[in-house]
């Protein structure tokens, strides 16, 4: 019995370096990817015409309030208050805007980077299934720590396969 620990002990730890893992910087390779670039284009250029819509409704916020407050004090109660709610209104609905733009934007951008996304871990399957890894790790995702005797860098691997799925 003695003797099949002490052999399981000495062949355990070869059968473990028999085994390739390799990391991957994710966010690199993403971010030379071309589809990431327009799509991140695409996604800024929608940013700014949300916010300069919203600047455009926040200046005639602005105008309204002011004029309103020079001239408030000559308005009559009812004057007045259909003023108030004109302006709450208009604060309301920016306030809704935003809200419905963040969304957008939100649902552009999960639509855009999904297909890339897909993309690269298909790239990054078929490296580690043609080079026989056990694991691939994404440094992207923050490991402190790959020892580079044991885990090999595939992100240059990762790269051409992306070429070749094009």
């Amino acid at each position: 019995m003695k003797k099949i620990i002490v052999m399981l002990m000495v062949f355990a730890p070869m059968s473990l370096f028999a085994q390739k893992f390799g990391h991957v910087d994710s966010q690199a390779i993403m971010q030379g990817m071309p589809e990431f670039i327009q799509a991140r284009g695409e996604v800024e250029a929608q940013t700014k015409k949300y916010e300069d819509e919203l600047q455009g409704m926040q200046q005639e916020l602005q105008r309204k309030s002011e004029e309103y407050e020079k001239n408030s004090s000559t308005m009559n109660d009812t004057k007045r208050q259909e003023t108030e709610a004109e302006l709450q209104k208009m604060y309301q609905k920016m306030q809704q805007a935003y809200q419905d733009n963040q969304q957008a934007l939100a649902k552009m951008q999960q639509e855009k980077m999904q297909p890339i996304t897909t993309k690269l871990i298909n790239a990054i399957k078929n490296v580690g299934t043609a080079g026989g890894y056990v694991y691939i790790m994404d440094t992207a995702a923050g490991i402190p720590y790959i020892s580079q005797t044991l885990s090999k860098d595939v992100t240059t691997e990762v790269k051409a396969e992306l070429n070749k799925l094009k």
